[in-house]
């Protein structure tokens, strides 16, 4: 239990910062609990924006994770539009953009990542033209949405998970989407080449160009808006309108600058806590020890952030409680619910569990006798054995696997009470 006069400030106000706000008080914080956001939006959901918001077929107010009265509930004070400029470790002090300063107890950085930005010749003027979009915030999304009409030219680099959600809300809404991937393959970096395959058949199935092997030279910008993409190749693809998904870079200045030990995110232990032990960190921004992989690594997805962030709050409020979590993801293109457990690096073969022309399978990464990881596509069953099957190590063979006439539950154990 904390002491009331105790000032505990969580630096970022993404799924990972306002699930930290209210874990903690919930985990018995008794003193003041101050939320900063640089956005001036209450903590959202994210994964909307590149699929059912930017389609239009969710609203706006559906997107907020709490109402404002969940956080007056817990008394937790939301300061939107804030930036922190400096943590100032010795004093224990925050110093913002606007000259205030902000003294804490405990500490969490949440700050999550920013969008990788494209890096050829006309880059920065085409990020002052008004049809040249990154996608990571909800603002970013509204000026999307507007120049998203029926019949426009729309280019979409990067053929990861953002990319094709994209395209997909986007050839729904009747525009011509071409996406370039410079890899051979869409999803090259987290997937199987059948996974790809059947990505790629769907989208172009759907009316999408897919290019790969396409590297993006440079630009073409005229009357401030980007009225080209020029490719490596000499190949000129018009466009009305461009979106870059090429990866995320964590946002990790602020640590880095205060002196935590960084290393392609701030570095965590088990219990959430930086190289400072009055300094926690959760979410897309940090660099965990994974028991599962028995190696660190950064994770960027909601569920990681959660997670963390629960446990982050539990150690600040004097509590001991560890994250060891196994990694999943989620991804809604078309009617496809693709939803992945664990990591695939590493696998040995790959055992397909129903028929991709069906749009309803499982793909699963063995290494040995040991499931690495699962892509299901249409099967929430599978994915719920699976996550068991991955988390507890469980002994499989490539037959139990395939045989679809056997539910993947039945292979395993009776759960622990």
């Amino acid at each position: 239990m904390t002491e009331a006069s105790s000032t505990a400030i969580i630096i970022g106000a993404g799924h990972a910062g306002g699930e930290l706000a209210i874990a903690l008080r919930n985990e018995g914080w008794a003193g003041r609990i101050l939320l900063l956001g640089e956005e001036a939006h209450l903590p959202y959901h994210r994964p909307p924006l590149s699929k059912a918001y930017l389609a239009g077929s969710v609203e706006k107010s559906s997107l907020s994770i709490r109402p404002q009265a969940a956080y007056d509930r817990a008394s937790v004070e939301f300061l939107g539009g804030v930036r922190v400029t400096r943590i100032d470790r010795a004093n224990q002090r925050l110093e913002l953009a606007d000259g205030q300063q902000l003294s804490y107890d405990k500490l969490a950085i949440a700050t999550g990542g920013r969008p990788r930005p494209l890096s050829v010749p006309n880059a920065a003027a085409a990020e002052r033209c008004s049809n040249f979009h990154y996608l990571r915030t909800l603002d970013d999304v509204e000026h999307i949405r507007e120049q998203m009409s029926a019949g426009k030219r729309l280019t979409i680099v990067g053929g990861g998970y953002i990319g094709l959600e994209v395209a997909a809300s986007a050839i729904t809404l009747g525009l011509q989407v071409t996406v370039l991937e410079a890899l051979p393959r869409v999803l090259q970096r987290v997937t199987a080449a059948e996974l790809s395959a059947y990505y790629e058949r769907k989208h172009r199935e759907a009316g999408v160009d897919i290019r790969t092997n396409v590297q993006v030279a440079d630009l073409d910008v005229a009357d401030d808006a980007v009225t080209a993409v020029i490719c490596a190749d000499g190949s000129r693809l018009d466009t009305d309108l461009v979106v870059v998904g090429i990866g995320l870079l964590a946002n990790t200045e602020l640590a880095a600058e205060a002196g935590l030990e960084v290393d392609n995110g701030i570095l965590v232990d088990e219990h959430a806590c930086t190289s400072d032990p009055l300094i926690f960190a959760a979410g897309d921004c940090t660099n965990h020890p994974n028991s599962l992989l028995g190696r660190r690594l950064r994770l960027e997805s909601v569920p990681n952030a959660l997670e963390q962030s629960r446990v982050a709050a539990a150690n600040m409020a004097g509590k001991d409680k560890r994250y060891a979590s196994v990694p999943w993801f989620w991804s809604d293109q078309y009617e496809l619910k693709l939803k992945m457990v664990g990591l695939a690096e590493g696998f040995e073969r790959l055992v397909l569990r129903g028929d991709p022309q069906t749009d309803s399978f499982s793909a699963f990464y063995l290494k040995g006798d040991k499931l690495l990881a699962a892509d299901t596509v249409n099967r929430p069953q599978d994915f719920i054995a699976a996550k068991r099957l991955v988390a507890e190590g469980i002994s499989v063979s490539s037959e139990q696997l395939a045989d679809d006439s056997q539910p993947l539950k039945e292979l395993l154990p009776p759960a622990q009470a």
